[in-house]
């Protein structure tokens, strides 16, 4: 059920018809859901203490973080709105979501992300596939990989936050040295929340990185 949505804005492509010249509004989203502030200052002092083990990773900022369930990518702005009406269609129970420990993808030897781990359950997995089968309905193609909940952190080569086997995968020393750090402490213990609610996301690319803004809200029962 859908509870807001916003006005949100898009870049343009330019496409040329014939002679004519069509300005396409495209916007570049995802479906996610937001954690607890407690749980993203805990996660800000872990990331405080362990940033410097890996200075050239790409961190994501604490503000930024979120639980993805669906990247979508790219669509204009009348696909936008059909992908919210599907969305407001979706019914899942809220749950518990719990934070702990951490991992690398796709290897500890060829890591190219860092993040944390999440225990939920069936409800999150429930719940991100019933978002997939709601926005395939409008030919966004379904996920091919199981879905594999964590929270990205870092990336340290590569683009893709994606969890398995890439081809330019290889190995690496990326995040080597934070890999011996955290392997003489403790797995981190991030806290529990409990998920209420999902979003939709538009991501913008910005002068230091990328910027994420809520423009739907969807309610758990």
């Amino acid at each position: 059920m859908a509870l807001g949505i916003w006005p949100s804005s898009g870049r343009y492509k330019l496409s040329t018809k014939g002679r004519v010249l069509i300005a396409k509004c495209q916007m570049r989203i995802f479906v996610a859901l937001d954690i607890d502030d407690a749980i993203r200052e805990r996660i800000q002092r872990f990331l405080d203490g362990v940033r410097g083990f890996a200075p050239d990773a790409r961190w994501v900022p604490p503000e930024s973080l979120h639980v993805t369930l669906k990247f979508i990518g790219e669509k204009p702005a009348e696909t936008v709105e059909q992908i919210k009406h599907a969305l407001s269609g979706v019914v899942s129970e809220s749950f518990d979501l719990t934070f702990r420990g951490y991992g690398f993808f796709p290897t500890l030897k060829a890591a190219r992300v860092f993040w944390i781990g999440i225990e939920a359950g069936a409800p999150l997995t429930t719940l991100a596939t019933v978002v997939d089968e709601a926005t395939s309905t409008l030919g966004i193609p379904k996920e091919d990989r199981p879905f594999s909940p964590h929270l990205t952190l870092a990336r340290g080569g590569g683009r893709s936050g994606a969890p398995g086997w890439r081809r330019e995968d290889q190995s690496n020393k990326n995040f080597q040295y934070l890999q011996e750090k955290l392997a003489a402490l403790p797995a981190p213990e991030f806290g529990t929340m409990t998920a209420r609610e999902f979003f939709l996301y538009q991501s913008e690319l910005m002068r230091g990185g990328s910027r994420y803004t809520k423009i739907a809200r969807f309610a758990l029962k």
